[in-house]
């Protein structure tokens, strides 16, 4: 069993945060005392955790009891309102790292660069970023009326569970950041009843962001003092490295906050946090185990976190015939990287290279043909020794959101790009050490010379692949729409082909322009 969280699904979630803002009516407290509302849920200083558990469950759960009941979001398939596995999506399918065999319509847009407001993963990706933002709101604005009235050691707590809420909300508003730039705001501060929200700038949200991150810190938990799966200092100031590292593009100033994204790596890689000493452990079942690599994650459960998003999305949709070593009962044909990713590996020695080329071709001449290009074997339902997990299709194992070989790369590319504060030497030894490990020994470290940018995205890609960074990556390369790197099947072209750059953004859904006379729609949209 997991050390994790074991997500309490509270009914007053469901009944109260389903829209950004509730009616007043809901916060009277009913005759019936078995019935909960928002005016009692909070009477037993228990009940925040349970509610907090329920913020944390929400990056994987797709509804109030699991797959099988209450679903927060319509779909045909309510695995397709899983966070994790609609993001994962949006930030591979759509790139060199990953093609969909399904003949999806939706998958195949992501891929072929010609998706539009109307397509169904952008909305549905949409909708659960904009659903847990409404969560988190609930739960800060409910939390802080009441906090003060709670004991010394409640109210510490509570404070903390607070903080955790607000990292929460600010790295879901820093994902819509950065897929969709200019969106529908609304925080704890916005009066309750039903209202349109205003759409925030890109830019100013980049400054929400940044203002909500240093504004925790401090009510956040030193580095790996936290319990397993809950979010510390570290979870923060890699979120405010990344918002820096990627400032050049969200602001569009020409210049990057380089510098601040190497001050923040430095407090990270100053931290108890470490390298773990096995790559391919790190996505097995077990990796909750004496793992400090790991800084900000989804802890997942084949038994407690049943749905079919999350890693159970990721392992049975790249399993076919392989199903007994990827630790499920049968596969699901679906996701696999394109022969240009695969080929930046050295597959006889890069041990990060986890791939399944038994029965399958090495070129993709028809997306849809499942035994076409190399399998990804990286997260699998096994455990570092071999044990099975605990459900034949629920996976068990983790998913890193953020870890500290993350931070190595983001440093050494700040460096790159004319940030001070770090050294060109620290830079280089923080990817050695990465390929060390890859290798098993410095037979392929590199030199200073060897530390170019166009090193650095393809390392990213070996080292970070199916973690869903991947269009971020290629975004601030200039690398995505452009014809300066093509793979197969971009541009629904065999050899790729160069796309429009308006797809380095995705549209605001045609649902939400239709009800939000205040929203304005991305351009070429």
């Amino acid at each position: 069993m997991k050390k994790n969280i074991k997500y309490k699904l509270v009914a007053i979630i469901g009944a109260v945060v389903l829209c950004s803002s509730c009616v007043k009516d809901l916060d009277t407290i009913p005759l019936d005392k078995n019935t909960i509302t928002s005016a009692t849920v909070f009477d037993n200083p228990a009940a925040y955790k349970e509610v907090l558990a329920k913020l944390y469950g929400s990056l994987t759960l797709t509804g109030q009891q699991g797959q099988y009941g209450k679903p927060e979001i319509e779909a045909t398939d309510e695995g397709t309102t899983s966070f994790l596995r609609t993001y994962w999506s949006a930030q591979e399918v759509t790139t060199d790292e990953c093609i969909n065999a399904w003949n999806d319509p939706g998958m195949d847009e992501f891929h072929g660069h010609n998706w539009s407001d109307l397509n169904l993963y952008n909305k549905l990706l949409y909708q659960r970023i904009f659903i847990n933002i409404a969560y988190a709101n609930d739960f800060i604005r409910v939390a802080s009326e009441k906090v003060n009235n709670l004991s010394t050691i409640d109210k510490k707590e509570v404070s903390n569970y607070i903080s955790e809420a607000r990292f929460l909300r600010a790295y879901y508003y820093y994902c819509a950041l950065d897929l969709w730039g200019n969106v529908p705001f609304v925080t704890e501060s916005d009066e309750k009843g039903a209202f349109l929200p205003d759409q925030i700038s890109r830019d100013a949200l980049y400054s929400y962001i940044e203002t909500e991150l240093l504004a925790i810190e401090d009510g956040l938990m030193d580095p790996l003092t936290n319990e397993y799966a809950r979010v510390d200092k570290a979870a923060a100031w890699t979120l405010l490295a990344k918002l820096y590292l990627n400032s050049e593009v969200y602001l569009g100033t020409g210049n990057g906050n380089y510098t601040e994204c190497i001050t923040y790596c430095n407090k990270i890689i100053s931290s108890p946090y470490s390298l773990a000493p096995n790559y391919e452990n790190l996505f097995l079942t077990d990796n909750d185990v004496n793992n400090t690599e790991f800084i900000f994650f989804i802890a997942e459960d084949g038994l407690n976190t049943q749905n079919y998003g999350g890693t159970t999305y990721l392992v049975n949709a790249a399993t076919g015939t392989n199903n007994s070593y990827m630790g499920v009962s049968s596969g699901w044909y679906g996701n696999r990287p394109t022969s240009t990713f695969v080929s930046k590996f050295n597959l006889a020695q890069d041990t990060r290279a986890q791939f399944n080329l038994t029965g399958q071709t090495e070129e993709i001449d028809d997306p849809a043909d499942f035994t076409q290009g190399y399998l990804c074997t990286k997260f699998r339902n096994v455990s570092s020794t071999g044990t099975a997990a605990q459900h034949e299709t629920f996976v068990d194992t983790d998913f890193p959101i953020f870890r500290l070989a993350d931070v190595y790369l983001m440093y050494a590319e700040a460096m790159q790009r004319d940030g001070s504060g770090g050294s060109i030497t620290d830079a280089i030894s923080y990817i050695n050490r990465l390929r060390e490990r890859g290798f098993g020994s410095a037979s392929e470290n590199i030199t200073e010379a060897e530390l170019t940018l166009d090193f650095i995205i393809d390392e990213r890609g070996r080292e970070l692949y199916w973690e869903g960074h991947r269009r971020t990556d290629l975004i601030r390369f200039n690398l995505l729409t452009t014809n300066s790197y093509l793979w197969d099947w971009k541009g629904i072209v065999k050899e790729g082909s160069a796309t429009s750059n308006h797809f380095n953004i995705f549209p605001i859904p045609a649902f939400d322009l239709g009800i939000n006379t205040n929203l304005t729609q991305n351009p070429d949209y």
